[in-house]
């Protein structure tokens, strides 16, 4: 019979489905193979939970194709509408038809406006994500983008500075715990040491976001005064039309959490008015899952001692810290990236702005592209990646800032500060799934990526009210203009890679073995800690075994 699961009712058990018993590890004292053998690979997998490799890579290729692309379209759009208020300081600038001037912005008020929004993300980042986790992750998400597609609507319709702001503190809020829960969601289908491949996939739609937001920039310029709007009202009316669309249709599309085996789904009372959606997996493809991840289907509801127990966890602070740099840096640069374009040559027009624009956001494409696979096979330098991706960041904010006597060398310090912001974010993500899945479940994923994302956005803050147009010492036109702020940038990259370097040689004194209190309550009758399938594999990297002609279980 199957086992129980801890987050839904156990229904009718299917009498064809005869679960293995999990695979574990024995605890201190115990009899069998030590953990050391099973890192070097001296140890072969338990019988009962041995598969084709081809044959588990084929069930996350299809998951892939179920999940994927529909985080990619709902973070292609609820990036757009987030950051689309940059490209509008200039659109239609040359006749006064840009977001500044129409409502008479300050530097002061634009600045005031950006970072409400991140003040409301750190705010409520992480009770989204612990409600996301008692409810429907699926609902949830579908709300979230739902939500930012009306707000989006609703700058269509801004006449004032405090109209801005208070819309962007109201966007802030229904969108905190959409980037923290993609992340957790992953948790539910992938192991950790997977996902920092497919959190790259789908952030690809926030860089190919921001070139497309500056690329259609320019059709919506086109359309300044058509049925009396301006260019940029209706670039807010239809993205945010779009969102309200997708946030519907996520509901038909996105699975739930996995079931285990022979359970029936038994949706939450306050949701049963909710579209049915299609499981992900069904058949031998849900049973080889359930015998990869059943980590997961077995893991139990947390209580607020279990919170306490992920926020007192000293390795989440410096991931806190690594996030707090780049997502600084990778803000200043998607909000002001334009600002700062037209400050290294004024005579640039509101189009050709827009369109140097966006190829910064190609490199950064490119980057992800090449880097996730790469620090997936070889998970346990994560860092070596995120710490180049930094190294590279300010060899282009220095070219920025120094090349003073050729426009072009300087657009090619930002094309390079986008390609050096690919690694980073995505393998933060990834490293924090490993270690807080690893060593506190279901709820030290989605409290720690929370947490990491939503305090690690006071980088955004600084950079979008600190810096740029919100210095107004720096702001000075002239050839040293946003010098200070680049700097600054520099300085907080510096803090990344040193909080980086740190936490992996923490690590390497202290390890990441789950807690006691997390191993006592892991759902095991004997207190051991449940070993599945990827669990075992994650103890060896796989390198580039099975890309070279060699296959590595």
């Amino acid at each position: 019979m199957a086992q129980k699961s801890s987050h839904t009712p156990v229904g009718e058990t299917a009498t064809h489905v005869v679960p293995y018993p999990a695979a574990k590890v024995p605890s201190e004292g115990g009899s069998g193979h030590d953990a050391h053998q099973l890192e070097e690979g001296h140890v072969p997998m338990p019988e009962e939970i041995q598969y084709d490799t081809a044959r588990v890579e084929k069930i996350y290729r299809k998951l892939d194709f179920r999940i994927i692309p529909a985080f990619w379209v709902l973070y292609f759009l609820c990036s757009a509408i987030r950051s689309n208020i940059g490209i509008a300081q200039t659109m239609n600038k040359n006749v006064h038809h840009d977001l500044v001037s129409v409502l008479g912005l300050t530097p002061r008020d634009l600045s005031t406006a950006l970072a409400l929004f991140y003040v409301a993300y750190v705010l409520f980042d992480l009770p989204s994500n612990l409600i996301m986790s008692r409810l429907s992750p699926r609902a949830w998400m579908a709300r979230i983008v739902f939500a930012v597609g009306i707000i989006g609507c609703c700058f269509t319709a801004v006449k004032a500075p405090w109209s801005v702001k208070f819309l962007r503190f109201l966007l802030g809020f229904v969108i905190a715990g959409m980037w923290p829960g993609m992340s957790y969601y992953l948790t539910l289908f992938y192991p950790p040491s997977r996902t920092g491949k497919r959190i790259g996939m789908y952030f690809t739609a926030a860089q190919l976001s921001a070139a497309v937001v500056g690329l259609v920039s320019a059709g919506f310029q086109e359309m300044d005064g058509l049925r009396g709007l301006t260019g940029f009202q209706w670039m807010f009316l239809v993205y945010g039309l779009l969102g309200i669309v997708l946030g519907i249709a996520l509901l038909f599309w996105l699975p739930d959490r996995p079931l285990a085996p022979g359970e029936k789904r038994v949706r939450h009372k306050y949701l049963s008015w909710l579209p049915t959606s299609p499981e992900a997996l069904t058949g031998e493809d849900a049973l080889i899952h359930y015998q990869d991840l059943k980590r997961v289907y077995h893991s139990r509801p947390w209580n607020m001692k279990d919170l306490w127990y992920v926020l007192i966890d000293w390795r989440m602070w410096p991931l806190v810290l690594m996030y707090f740099g780049v997502v600084g840096v990778g803000i200043g640069t998607q909000l002001y990236g334009s600002v700062i374009i037209a400050s290294i040559n004024p005579n640039f027009s509101g189009i050709t702005v827009s369109l140097l624009f966006a190829p910064i956001w190609m490199m950064d494409f490119l980057a992800i592209l090449i880097s996730t696979p790469l620090a997936d096979r070889f998970h346990k330098y994560r860092w070596v990646f995120f710490c180049a991706g930094c190294v590279i960041q300010i060899v282009g904010l220095i070219i920025v800032t120094f090349a003073l006597s050729n426009d072009w060398a300087r657009y090619g310090g930002l094309l390079i500060i986008g390609f050096g912001l690919g690694p980073t974010v995505p393998n933060c993500m990834a490293w924090t799934n490993e270690i807080f899945q690893k060593r506190h479940g279901e709820v030290g994923v989605a409290a720690a990526s929370a947490l990491v994302s939503g305090l690690g956005n006071l980088g955004s803050i600084t950079t979008t009210y600190a810096l740029y147009t919100g210095w107004p010492e720096d702001a000075k036109k002239g050839p040293h203009q946003y010098r200070k702020s680049n700097y600054t940038m520099i300085g907080i990259l510096a803090v990344s890679i040193a909080s980086t370097i740190l936490l992996a040689v923490l690590l390497r004194i202290f390890g990441t073995e789950p807690s006691r209190r997390f191993v006592a309550n892991s759902g095991s009758s004997d207190g051991e800690e449940i070993i599945d399938g990827a669990a075992l594999r994650e103890r060896q990297m796989r390198g580039f075994g099975g890309v070279l002609g060699r296959k590595k279980n």
